[in-house]
Order: C-alpha cells, then sequence, then structure tokens
C-alpha cells in the first residue's frame, strides 16, 4: 500500500511545484510587460580634445561617478542610467552638432553639459528647438535666462562680484587690470566688473584679451606690467591659464604685490603646475578643502574610483551634482520624460559637498554658497572668506537693465561676425570654443 501512496504524493507535490513555477514566470513575464526595464539615456556633453580638454574631462568623470553610484542604488524608476559620452572638440559648432546627435540619435533625456559660455550658447538654441534640457554645471556670465536650461554654476553674483568686492575691501585694491580670453564669457563679465568699479571709486587701469588657446602671452604681459595694476582679475580658460601665470610672476609681478584672481582655475587645472599660481587667489562655489562630511565623503568617492593622486573642483562638483538634481527630479515626477522632469528640477534641494544648494524656480539657476580661496604649493586652497549662507542667483545684474545686457551680448556676437568669441585660425572660428 505505501509502495502506491508514496508516488501519488510526489506527483501531487510536484504539480505544485510546477504551478508556483508557472505562477512566478507568468508575473514576471507580466512585469516585464507592463513595467519598462529599459536604461534611462543621458548624454553627457564636453571637451575631451582641443584646449578646453584639460578641464572638461574631469566634469565627464564626476557626472559617470554619480551615474554610477545612482545604478548600485538600484537605477530610477526600476532602470539602470547609461551615459553616452559626446566629444564637444573645443568648438563651439561641434558642440551644437553633437547636442542635436545626442537628441535626435541616441534619444537622449537629458544632456549635462558644455564649459565655456560659446559652447553653451550654441547648444541652447539646439535645445529650444526640441524642447528638450541642458543642465549647465559651470560658473558663468549670467545675462541669460532659457527654460530648456538649468543653470548649477554660479551667476555673476555668486563669483565675480564677490571677489571684487573682497579685493576691495580685503586686499586693498584700488587699480584693477582685467584680462580674459577672447570669447562672450570674459567679455560679459569684464562688463560687470567695469559696472562694479565705477561703484567703488576705482580705477580700470587696462583691459586686454588673449586669443582662445593661445600661449602667446608676453606682448599682454608685459601691457599689464606698465599699467601697474593693484590686482589682475583673470578670465583666462584652458591650455592659456598657467602659461599667463607663469609669465606674470617671471615678468616681477608677485602674488604678494600684483596678486591674480582667477575665475577659471581650480583645483583640476593646478594639479600638475601649482607653483606658477601658488599664492594668488580663485573665486568657486567649491574647494576641494572644505571642511565637512559630505565633502569628505565625495572626495574619498571620488579618489576611490579614480585614483587618489586626481583632485576635485568646483566645476567637477557642480557636474556632479547636476546629475543627482536630476536624479531626484525624476524620482519626484515618476517619470525620465524631458518636461515633467524639467519642471521638477526647478525645485531641488540637496546637501552637497559643499554646502546647501536649491535651483531657484524663478530663474532656474541654483542657490551656493561662496568661497574665495589662495592657491597653495600643493594645487589645493586655503579659504579666506566664505559666505555665511547659500547666495541667491542673480543672473542680470542691476547696473544696467535686462534688455540693455541682452543688447550687450547681442552686440558682442554681432561683432564676431554671429559667433560667440573672436574668429582666430584659418577656419575663422573652428578652433575657438
Amino acid at each position: 500500500m505505501a509502495s502506491t501512496t508514496a508516488p501519488r504524493h510526489l506527483a501531487r507535490w510536484l504539480a505544485i511545484l510546477a504551478s508556483i513555477v508557472a505562477l512566478a514566470l507568468g508575473w514576471l513575464l507580466l512585469d516585464r510587460l507592463l513595467v519598462n526595464r529599459r536604461p534611462i539615456v543621458v548624454g553627457l556633453l564636453h571637451s575631451q580634445t582641443g584646449a578646453m580638454a584639460v578641464s572638461e574631462r574631469s566634469m565627464i568623470d564626476a557626472e559617470l561617478l554619480a551615474i554610477e553610484e545612482i545604478n548600485r542604488q538600484g537605477g530610477l524608476l526600476g532602470r539602470p542610467v547609461k551615459a553616452v559620452v559626446a566629444d564637444g572638440e573645443s568648438k563651439w559648432p561641434t558642440f551644437a552638432q553633437r547636442a542635436e546627435e545626442l537628441i535626435r540619435e541616441h534619444r537622449v533625456n537629458v544632456i549635462f553639459g558644455c564649459w565655456t559660455s560659446a559652447s553653451r550658447k550654441s547648444v541652447l538654441p539646439v535645445v529650444e528647438a526640441h524642447d528638450h534640457l541642458l543642465v549647465y554645471p559651470m560658473a558663468y556670465e549670467g545675462l541669460e535666462q532659457s527654460p530648456n536650461i538649468i543653470y548649477t554654476g554660479a551667476a555673476p553674483n555668486q563669483q565675480i562680484t564677490p571677489a571684487v568686492q573682497w579685493c576691495h575691501d580685503t586686499l586693498r585694491a584700488r587699480r584693477f587690470f582685467l584680462v580674459g580670453s577672447d570669447y562672450i564669457w570674459p567679455h560679459c563679465v569684464n562688463a560687470i566688473i567695469t559696472d562694479q568699479l565705477k561703484g567703488l571709486d576705482a580705477e580700470l587701469v587696462g583691459e586686454a584679451y588673449l586669443d582662445f588657446g593661445s600661449t602667446d602671452v608676453d606682448e599682454l604681459v608685459a601691457q599689464i606690467a606698465a599699467a601697474k595694476p593693484d590686482v589682475i582679475l583673470s578670465t583666462v580658460v584652458g591650455d592659456s591659464a598657467i602659461p599667463f601665470a607663469r609669465a606674470v610672476r617671471a615678468a616681477g609681478m608677485m602674488p604678494e604685490t600684483t596678486p591674480i584672481v582667477t575665475f577659471a582655475v581650480g583645483e583640476n587645472e593646478l594639479r600638475q603646475q601649482a607653483a606658477d599660481m601658488a599664492g594668488n587667489y580663485a573665486s568657486w562655489n567649491y574647494f576641494q578643502s572644505i571642511d565637512r562630511p559630505e565633502n569628505l565623503a565625495f572626495v574619498r568617492a571620488f579618489k576611490a574610483r579614480y585614483g587618489v593622486d586626481r583632485t576635485t573642483s568646483d566645476t567637477m562638483v557642480a557636474a556632479y551634482d547636476s546629475v543627482m538634481l536630476w536624479a531626484q527630479a525624476v524620482r519626484e515626477a515618476e517619470t525620465a520624460d524631458v518636461r515633467p522632469v524639467r519642471n521638477a528640477m526647478r525645485h531641488q534641494s540637496m546637501n552637497a559637498p559643499e554646502g546647501i544648494i536649491a535651483v531657484d524656480p524663478e530663474t532656474q539657476h541654483t542657490w551656493r554658497p561662496v568661497f574665495i580661496g589662495q592657491i597653495r604649493s600643493d594645487g589645493q586652497f586655503d579659504i579666506r572668506w566664505q559666505s555665511r549662507t547659500a547666495v541667491r542667483p542673480v543672473p542680470f545684474p542691476i547696473s544696467r537693465s535686462r534688455p540693455e545686457w541682452e543688447a550687450f551680448v547681442s552686440d558682442l556676437q554681432r561683432s564676431w561676425g554671429g559667433q560667440w568669441g573672436k574668429p582666430v585660425g584659418p577656419t575663422a572660428g573652428g578652433a575657438t570654443p
């Protein structure tokens, strides 16, 4: 009797097990049909080649770090995030072309990208035409506001004007020389500074520009030396920045007597050549030396991923913050679609490495703290001044009306033949930002 009962029990249990397996497979199939598991595709648009690669490659690293952290936590909405990296080649027409490709061919949900304002100005009409989203993680001149861009870098009142005031009050500077690379950002920044100097009753003793990417700085440095400024405010960028600072020092203008205050050089650019800039100053919204738990954790994570010899900087942390703010918006919107995420981003905030930051819903710029640091010989910064809290962004300085600023920008573009910087080289603009 037992010999016939056992097979019947076994058959019953096998049937139950088969039913459970079939039910599980059915639910799995239904889940696959109902839930979108495809990757959420994002575009990273920065220069990996050309004059700006020295600065922009590190922004890609920071953005990829954020994406990896998001994916380790399960992705977004049950989906992994996949990055498509595009090379702007330090050429503004290329940035526009790559943005078009990211949107049309790769069907990205967002673009994180650009460094120079020339590249952003070139991408802006592309994202507006597609009603898309660019998150721009770079301090810039302001004088712009687009519904299709979230600006996570500094507006001029979060970098430029605090530094000028600090030079006047702390360094006792009264004679200022303004120098920059010859494209839209430095020209706009220097117009803002010129207005501020008038209010401070300080003297502008000179203003000069260097061709983008040029290291032929001797004539420029001689002009600065002849003007005998108390301080040099520099918006020289990329491969030109360190050779310029080296030539200033070689001409006998030392940080103790004629300091450079840069708005474009951070820890990343100083990694191999800090001695040429030591003793000078920079104004940013972040330094690696900020002593807060959130920053220490960020620096540890970055070095663990990319090597202990790597450094972090303002543009890198702004790039990292940008991805994290976007991820928060995706979770809140419960979709990765561009329009609802763009709307959700307008009221995101986070406890970032540099402090509490928040997107201002009115301007789509970001509240951020401000720091002024003195460059050390090891390429790090001693913080000499910082704002007490995050500073509200003001993209259009009050020294002129918004229409006046917009006319100023339009006149600059017109003077460059419709481009966003002085045409240089045989292609008259193809090699500039």
